[in-house]
């Protein structure tokens, strides 16, 4: 089952966008794709996370349409059907935890349900997409969309699975600016696409000065905002991801490259298994 994945704003405007998986990133993908007064549906499998999904985006959407200065208030509805989710829609994007084990079954059954000519985006931050494609009948139709942290954030890294048609990528470089987000390709298949690539290297070590002892995580933010003039330092950043996500991307790049070092991932263990996992359970490097 194939279809033409080459598409302009005019042809998608009014077809739906699902976005698979309603966590952190989730929810801020579905806000983004519903400031220029279109239909997006979330799908979650757990309600309570469907609910808080669906209030976040109310909350949030007027404010980023009014910033924006264009574009109007669109629909963002949750559901526990993927078949729902994908009825009609011209770009599913997956963002669920970072396990092959969870996202290859699930591009299966996405795959299963999706229309014919529905461009397939894992929002990945670690993993290529080539690694999670093996359940999908038509593989041309698939790449990383690795969305930072909208609508803060609005960058967006695209990376072809080594088979992903042309087409894909021109459409996604020409539309996602559209909705509010700028999109960067990467040449060819690349561990921590461009940018994590390098933050990577800069959180690293800024866990290592903190697991040796040299320093405070509090004391390498304040260094960090005053020397680069930016508002966030490395901690503060790792806390809004979740330190668990941290985590899971660390053992990700030790894989690859095993001669990174192991009390980095230590350090951040100590933390997960705490319970401390940043913004999201109220504590982490910081409390909130």
């Amino acid at each position: 089952m194939t279809g033409s994945y080459t598409h302009t704003f005019e042809e998608i405007k009014d077809r739906p966008v699902a976005v698979i998986g309603a966590g952190t990133l989730g929810r801020r993908i579905a806000l983004m794709f519903a400031t220029r007064g279109g239909v997006v549906r979330l799908y979650a499998r757990r309600a309570e996370q469907r609910d808080e999904a669906t209030q976040y985006v109310v909350a949030t959407l007027p404010r980023v349409v009014a910033d924006r200065g264009s574009g109007k208030v669109g629909v963002v509805s949750a559901t526990g059907s993927l078949d729902e989710a994908l009825d009609g829609a011209w770009l599913a994007v997956e963002s669920v935890p970072e396990r092959l084990d969870i996202k290859i079954p699930l591009w299966g059954e996405i795959d299963q349900a999706a229309p014919p000519d529905t461009i397939f985006g894992t929002n990945s931050s670690s993993l290529p997409s080539r690694l999670m494609s093996e359940s999908i009948r038509d593989a041309t139709r698939f790449c990383n969309t690795h969305f930072y942290m909208p609508p803060d954030i609005n960058a967006v890294e695209l990376m072809s699975n080594g088979q992903t048609d042309r087409g894909v990528l021109d459409t996604l470089l020409a539309v996602l600016p559209e909705f509010g987000v700028q999109p960067f390709e990467a040449r060819k298949e690349s561990t921590g696409f461009i940018f994590n690539r390098i933050w990577a290297a800069i959180k690293r070590e800024s866990l290592a000065v903190v697991a040796e002892g040299v320093a405070r995580p509090e004391d390498i933010d304040g260094l960090f905002k005053l020397a680069l003039g930016v508002s966030v330092g490395p901690f503060q950043m790792m806390d809004l991801v979740g330190l668990d996500v941290v985590l899971d991307i660390e053992k990700h790049y030790a894989a690859e490259f095993p001669q990174l070092p192991q009390h980095v991932r230590d350090l951040l263990q100590s933390y997960v298994d705490a319970g401390k996992l940043g913004i999201k359970t109220g504590e982490g490097f910081y409390s909130y």
